[in-house]
């Protein structure tokens, strides 16, 4: 992100949608398949304990705003884990929180130990970059979409299907109907997206589908590959930059 910002000083991305390492890969148990497998993402993922994963989140979260254009808004999803965090982080950097937005699971693993409720949400937060931003929101389009009604902040999509995932998978994929609404609620054609933690890009197909460009980095070079092939079948071509 620093390279970018070198080159764009102002900031350049009109939105960008951030679904960053949640912390939760630390000696936890889950359902898959219907085998008990341990819930480990990567190393990545492990929490450093919440004075290292605020100043972590600050720091990223700090780019991010200054790559933001002045009516840019950014998105960010997660997990009790890691989004209380990110909530006091975009408080003390200044954002203006719009919106908290529940994704709900329709069909979510069961709770192996019987001891708590099961999870079966993630939240995600919408920002604008400052109290002064006078951010865009596809208002009519979501009411639309919704059967005439205001749209609510409780949506429900199902995780990733088969052909999602046809050219590899990523422990932490969000599904595509997700992104197409993110992405059509709060940007407009020709806009410029940004992921800085693009994983399998769904975000870039999302923004490609929908007449957005996009932007996209990972620290991985197992995913760069696996976003690489994604894009080109979404696009055809893939340009660098």
């Amino acid at each position: 992100m620093e390279a970018i910002l070198k080159k764009h000083p102002d900031g350049c991305f009109d939105m960008i949608f951030a679904d960053p390492p949640y912390k939760l890969s630390n000696g936890g148990f889950t359902c898959k398949s219907g085998k008990v497998v341990p819930v480990h993402k990567g190393d990545w993922d492990r929490s450093e304990g919440p004075e290292l994963d605020f100043e972590y989140t600050k720091k990223w979260l700090s780019l991010c705003q200054k790559l933001l254009k002045p009516n840019g808004t950014i998105w960010i999803s997660g997990t009790h884990h890691i989004i209380h965090i990110v909530g006091f982080a975009l408080q003390t950097l200044n954002f203006k929180i719009l919106n908290e937005i529940t994704w709900e699971k329709p069909n979510p693993p069961p709770n192996l130990s019987c001891r708590y409720f099961t999870h079966s949400t993630e939240t995600i937060i919408w920002a604008s970059k400052s109290i002064k931003s006078k951010h865009i929101f596809n208002y009519q389009d979501m009411r639309e979409e919704n059967g005439g009604k205001q749209m609510k902040t409780v949506w429900q999509f199902l995780p990733p299907n088969k052909n999602e995932k046809m050219h590899g998978k990523h422990p932490t994929q969000k599904p595509i109907s997700l992104l197409n609404r993110i992405i059509l609620s709060s940007t407009k054609e020709g806009d410029f997206v940004f992921d800085p933690f693009s994983g399998s890009s769904t975000t870039g197909v999302s923004a490609i589908q929908n007449n957005r460009k996009f932007c996209g980095i990972d620290a991985e070079r197992e995913y760069i590959d696996l976003s690489i092939s994604r894009l080109k079948d979404c696009d055809g071509t893939l340009r660098g930059t």
